[in-house]
């Protein structure tokens, strides 16, 4: 199972593993947790009441214990509801902070940072999506991801062109996107660097480990980087 996706939703891995073994044991005293979590005893008492408050685990006292019991997993749903529901009372007030607040210049960190640049870039207007040089290296963000996110690119009329390394040719992107060009070029290398354009908007994303993400918002440099893009995608047509 990818429990990735439940530490993307706030669980610690103290949570994943002891919700996971309260599943798979059924309703129970917190000794047959412990030996199927591999958690310490006071780490998973800690955490079952962790749970409790957040509704993924009920218990019944029998005495002087505790019988727990794991929610129906499709509780997850409605504890994302209710955040997303809470989130949005709140919206206002942060777009108007965001605008009196923002920067030209943002640095981003981790995989969830370089999804929060690509998600601004799709917001940012204009009829073009320019890319220079995405590698391999990107494909540490799941294929059906890109998927998705080129498929809502490709809904806001927005036309693609990708210019991307050799390594990705076996992809076939032209082949699963809408709206969309490829050409392709080999620097002799693997490049760790993509370079994205998108109306007034630039992210810079170095696919190291722990990938770095920087998003420019600028109309100058975006087009002075968009020049540039026509240079070497132009380049490339001539291979």
């Amino acid at each position: 199972m990818n429990t990735q996706i439940l530490e993307d939703i706030g669980l610690s891995t103290a949570e994943i593993k002891t919700y996971l073994a309260l599943l798979e044991v059924g309703s129970s005293t917190a000794g047959p947790i412990i030996e199927k979590s591999g958690l310490q005893s006071s780490v998973v008492h800690m955490t079952l009441g962790k749970l409790v408050g957040k509704g993924f685990v009920s218990f019944v006292q029998e005495g002087k214990r505790k019988h727990y019991q794991a929610a129906n997993p499709k509780h997850i749903l409605e504890y994302l509801k209710e955040k997303q529901d809470n989130f949005s009372h709140i919206l206002p007030e942060l777009l108007a902070k965001q605008h009196h607040e923002k920067l030209d210049v943002t640095v981003f960190r981790g995989i969830r940072g370089i999804k929060e640049i690509l998600y601004e870039l799709l917001e940012a207007g204009g009829t073009e999506h320019h890319t220079i040089g995405s590698t391999k290296e990107s494909l540490m963000i799941p294929i059906e991801w890109w998927l998705d996110y080129h498929r809502k690119r490709a809904a806001k009329g927005v036309n693609a062109k990708l210019l991307f390394n050799e390594s990705l040719k076996s992809w076939k992107a032209e082949k699963l996107y809408e709206r969309v060009e490829v050409r392709y070029t080999n620097a002799g290398f693997e490049p760790l660097t993509e370079t994205i354009i998108r109306n007034d908007k630039i992210g810079l994303i170095i696919w190291t480990e722990k990938p770095i993400g920087i998003l420019i918002h600028n109309k100058t440099a975006a087009e002075s980087y968009d020049k540039y893009f026509t240079l070497l995608w132009q380049a490339a047509g001539k291979r």
